[in-house]
């Protein structure tokens, strides 16, 4: 059971870095028994770029969200995002001692810890090794490979890398801010367990998440993960535009924003005029939706253009039968849906994370913008369920202020998952990122 457990998704994010606690309840549904949120200045584009400003952020956001669910927080998961992402198909092949036995889950424990023996780009590290599918002898296209017959054992792995420095950061933050970190994941996996269903990724979909600094995909079919990217472009970006634009300041051209823009300039108003307060001693200016319009279709035109250049290199646009999810804070943006649907010729929805979510102390968490953080509470949990099933001991992980504790989940999140293959996010972390 795991209604005892308690785990804390902390997302670094580039306008926001937010730590969520979870719980799941006797239905297997999450409930959010505390959030927190601060102002993230110290990261640009998904990457650290300041240590002092990101773990005072770090620091606000778990004592808010300590202070709502009454935790002293001292493991989190974290996501890992940015421009520095890349990934790759790699093979490898094992030849096992014996064609009598059965090939056993050691032997594709085996097969993936290869891989993470593969020359890299320097300054890259490894972060993720996610098996394709697996041939075993001539016999192709395995998904599980476990208790066949063979000698030879062959598998293509979908692997992620990162930047170690950015790796560093993300750490070195983590544990200034007085926490330890259980498990990294890539944002866009951590986003999937959220919003996504198991038909859609048996189907075939595409996930856009659209944050801050970047823009992060990930496409699924036949219910694996085949093909990563991240986009070093988001809301920001849209702002900025705004902001030259129009001829105001940041803090206006978000709320023009968030407020009035609207992805497809049609949809807006000829008429329409929106009064911005203006500088000491100056007269408000006044800003036509029409042209606010403008200025955003166009910035998110680009991006679309971006992500369907992705796509097509995936070699997957073909076979994505359910279409496009959008989430992320940048999902929110009006008639969004309708500028993907019309430029990408595919369907789409927006993403909320609502699926596995039970009760819910503040309904604000269920805005997509919170997709990554409630996937990293995801996640662990299916870490635990790992490590269940493979009868390891468990450390304390929380100490809740009524002297009830919870337990602490180990980092190999994406290791033992291989056993369910055709469950989707298989990784075998192995503590790489130390």
């Amino acid at each position: 059971m795991q209604s005892d457990k308690i785990i804390v998704g902390l997302d670094i994010g580039t306008t926001k870095i937010c730590a969520i606690a979870g719980r799941l309840n006797e239905f297997g549904k999450l409930d959010i028994l505390g959030m927190g949120k601060a102002v993230s200045e110290g990261v640009k584009e998904g990457v650290v770029s300041n240590i002092s400003k990101t773990v005072s952020a770090i620091d606000y956001a778990v004592s808010q969200s300590e202070e709502t669910s009454q935790l002293d927080i001292n493991v989190v998961n974290v996501g890992i995002a940015g421009k520095h992402i890349q990934s790759s198909l790699h093979h490898g092949s094992i030849t096992r001692n014996s064609k009598e036995d059965e090939i056993t889950q050691e032997d594709v424990d085996r097969i993936t810890s290869d891989m993470y023996r593969i020359v890299t780009e320097p300054g890259a590290e490894i972060i993720h090794v996610m098996p394709q599918h697996f041939t075993v002898d001539y016999e192709s296209n395995v998904k599980d490979p476990v208790g066949m017959a063979g000698v030879k054992l062959e598998g293509d792995f979908h692997v992620i890398t990162a930047h170690t420095n950015a790796i560093r950061n993300i750490k070195k933050c983590v544990e200034r801010a007085g926490l330890e970190i259980d498990e990294m994941i890539l944002e866009p996996l951590s986003s999937s367990l959220s919003v996504l269903s198991e038909e859609e990724k048996e189907a075939g979909i595409a996930l856009i998440d659209i944050g801050g600094g970047t823009t992060d995909i990930a496409i699924f079919h036949d219910g694996i993960i085949r093909h990563t990217a991240v986009l070093p472009f988001g809301g920001d970006i849209i702002t900025s535009d705004i902001k030259q634009g129009c001829g105001v300041m940041q803090n206006q051209a978000e709320l023009l924003k968030v407020k009035y823009g609207k992805s497809l300039a049609i949809e807006a108003s000829d008429n329409e005029v929106i009064s911005i307060p203006g500088l000491r001693n100056r007269s408000p200016k006044e800003i036509s939706m029409k042209n606010l319009a403008y200025i955003i279709e166009a910035r998110v035109e680009e991006i679309i253009d971006l992500i369907m250049v992705e796509i097509e290199r995936s070699g997957y646009k073909n076979r994505l039968a359910g279409g496009l999810v959008i989430t992320g804070g940048g999902a929110l943006l009006k008639n969004l849906k309708q500028l993907f649907e019309y430029k990408s010729g595919l369907d789409a929805r927006v993403g909320f994370p609502n699926e596995h979510l039970g009760k819910c102390f503040n309904d604000e968490v269920k805005n997509p913008m919170y997709a990554t953080a409630i996937g990293l509470v995801l996640a662990g949990f299916r870490s635990l369920d790992d490590r269940e099933n493979k009868h390891t001991s468990k450390a304390h992980h929380f100490n809740i202020k009524n002297d009830s504790s919870s337990t602490k989940g180990n980092r190999d999140f994406f290791g033992t998952i291989l056993k369910k293959t055709k469950e989707l996010l298989i990784d075998d972390f192995d503590d790489k990122t130390n």
